[in-house]
């Protein structure tokens, strides 16, 4: 049976679970999609990937339609996602309210869990911010680095680590069985991203692409975006 090729940002993965079987229903087609860093993401698709439909931040959108790549008039926002702090279920939140508490969240932890700090989102922010609190190379040999949000997050779960913290997209978070959200990162070290879906260039099921990107961005599903971690723009 054929699907629709997705290549996504992790953040989106649980949002479009949650939505296959409607989008199924109504197209007859699965959702092969690939979740994962969207610098990743967005090289699969420039090295010549077959790709119906991308989901990815709002710049790299842009970028790749005046690239040729995504159709920038298709292209539609689905939300915001706040970069945020993750525990496993058994443990007590982590608090930072300010900067100075979240110094001491990141020095108290033996695992600090986090997506590629060089091609993903939150990767790449909690890199900065460990630098801006002065503390990179006190904790580097306690970061455990996986190639996206998701990935690092089902690690943590299963991590024999005695204080154990993640750091990375709260619909990562919450999407994970035995992690939950221990709230957004402060003001100052704070980091709310946009995700836009659109069409590629050389799609081959435009018309299924755009069903999947209404779906995503229609005000009923309002709630399904809220659940999944996704904030109003």
């Amino acid at each position: 049976m054929s699907s629709l090729s997705i290549l996504s940002g992790g953040a989106a993965q649980g949002l479009v679970g949650s939505l296959a079987a409607r989008f199924k229903e109504k197209t007859g087609l699965d959702i092969g999609g690939d979740f994962g860093a969207v610098g990743a993401m967005a090289d699969r698709l420039r090295a010549g990937t077959p790709t119906d439909m991308l989901i990815l931040t709002s710049v790299l959108i842009a970028t790749l339609a005046k690239e040729g790549l995504a159709d920038g008039v298709s292209a539609k926002n689905v939300g915001r996602v706040e970069t945020a702090l993750a525990v496993r279920e058994s443990d007590p939140l982590a608090s930072a309210p300010d900067a100075a508490s979240l110094r001491k969240v990141f020095l108290a932890a033996d695992a600090i869990f986090v997506p590629d700090t060089k091609a993903s989102t939150a990767g790449i922010h909690v890199a900065k911010v460990l630098a801006q609190l002065g503390i990179a190379d006190e904790v580097a040999s306690h970061l455990k680095i996986y190639p996206n949000g998701a990935t690092a997050m089902r690690h943590m779960a299963e991590t024999d680590a005695k204080h154990p913290v993640g750091c990375t997209q709260a619909t990562e978070i919450i999407a994970t069985k035995g992690i939950r959200l221990s709230g957004a990162l402060p003001k100052g070290c704070e980091l709310a991203t946009t995700y836009t879906a659109a069409i590629t260039a050389k799609a081959k099921h435009p018309r299924e692409a755009q069903i999947l990107i209404d779906l995503l961005t229609a005000a009923d599903q309002a709630g399904a975006r809220e659940r999944a971690g996704f904030l109003s723009l």
